[in-house]
C-alpha cells in the first residue's frame, strides 16, 4: 500500500533502536526525511548510517535527554517543522508501589510522560499554526490492563492515553491529527529487561526470564515486533488514515483481552 508520505519529515524520539529504530525504518521506506533523537549519540549514528545505506533518505541526528528541558527547546527549534512528530522516547520500570522509589518515579516520568506531554505541546502549537501535522504516541498497554506489577508504566500510560484522545479529539479543528499506538510484549532489549525483573519477582533470578515470558501466556505463543508496530505507527501518520485522530491502537496480538 503506498501510505503517500514521501517527501515528509518525521522526528522520531527513542530511535536509536528497539520500536523507535523499527519506525525510523518504516518510515525511511516510504521516502520520509528523518530526524533521530535518543540519548546515545553512538547508537544514534550506527541507526542513522544503516538508514542511509538501505534507503538513501536525508537522516539526521540529535543526540538528547528529553528529561531536559534545555534539550527538547534545542530539537524543538532544530526540528519545529516536521510533518510528523513521533513520541517514543522513555520507558517505564516494572515494580510495586513499594518497589519504586520517589526518584525512579520521577525520573522515569520526567522522561517518558512529561517528555511526550512537553514535546506534543511545542509541536502542536506548530502545528496548528500551519494547520498541518500528526503527533504519534508510541505509549504501551499497561494502561489498558492494570497490574499492580507494573504500577508506574500504568499510572504514566493512562495519563497519556488521555492526552492523545483529549487533544486528538479536538485537534482536527486545526487540521492536525493526534494518536496513539499501544504495543503489548514487544521483542526488544528493553522487553529483556522487564522479563529478567519478572524472573526475580517469580524465581528469585533474573536468568529465567524466558520461563517468565512462557508464563504469560502470549498470544501465537510469542511476543510482538517492532515492525508490526512501526507499521501501524507508519499508516496512522499517513493521509491513509486522515479520518483517525484521538484514538489508541493496541497492537498486542489481543493480550489485553486474554
Amino acid at each position: 500500500m503506498e501510505l503517500g508520505l514521501n517527501g515528509k519529515r518525521a522526528l522520531i524520539t527513542g530511535a536509536s533502536k528497539g520500536i523507535g529504530y523499527a519506525v525510523a525504518e518504516v518510515l525511511a521506506e516510504e521516502g520520509c526525511a528523518v530526524d533521530l533523537a535518543a540519548r546515545d549519540p553512538v547508537a544514534l549514528d550506527a541507526a542513522a548510517a544503516k538508514l542511509r545505506a538501505q534507503h538513501q533518505v536525508a537522516v539526521r541526528v540529535f543526540p538528547a535527554d528529553l528529561s531536559r528541558a534545555e534539550d527538547r527547546a534545542r530539537l524543538v527549534e532544530a526540528c519545529g517543522d516536521a510533518d510528523i512528530l513521533v513520541n517514543n522516547a522513555g520507558s517505564n520500570p516494572a515494580g510495586t508501589i513499594e518497589d519504586i522509589d520517589d526518584a525512579t518515579w520521577r525520573a522515569s516520568w520526567d522522561l517518558k510522560l512529561f517528555g511526550y506531554i512537553n514535546m506534543t505541546r511545542a509541536f502542536y502549537s506548530r502545528m496548528k499554526a500551519r494547520r498541518d501535522g500528526v503527533i504519534v504516541n508510541v505509549i504501551g498497554t499497561g494502561g489498558e490492563r492494570m497490574d499492580a506489577n507494573y504500577i508506574l508504566g500504568a499510572s504514566g500510560n493512562i495519563a497519556l492515553m488521555g492526552l492523545t484522545r483529549a487533544l486528538g479529539g479536538r485537534s482536527p479543528d486545526h487540521n492536525v491529527r493526534v494518536v496513539a499506538v499501544n504495543p503489548g510484549l514487544t521483542e526488544t532489549d528493553r522487553a529483556v529487561t522487564m522479563l529478567q525483573t519478572w524472573s526475580r519477582t517469580q524465581f528469585g533470578t533474573p536468568d529465567r526470564w524466558r520461563e517468565a515470558l512462557a508464563n504469560r501466556n502470549l498470544p501465537f505463543g510469542r511476543m510482538g515486533t517492532s515492525r508490526e508496530v512501526a507499521d501501524m505507527v507508519a499508516f496512522l501518520a499517513s493521509p491513509r488514515a486522515g479520518y483517525i485522530s484521538g484514538t489508541v491502537v493496541t497492537v498486542d496480538g489481543g493480550n489485553v483481552n486474554r
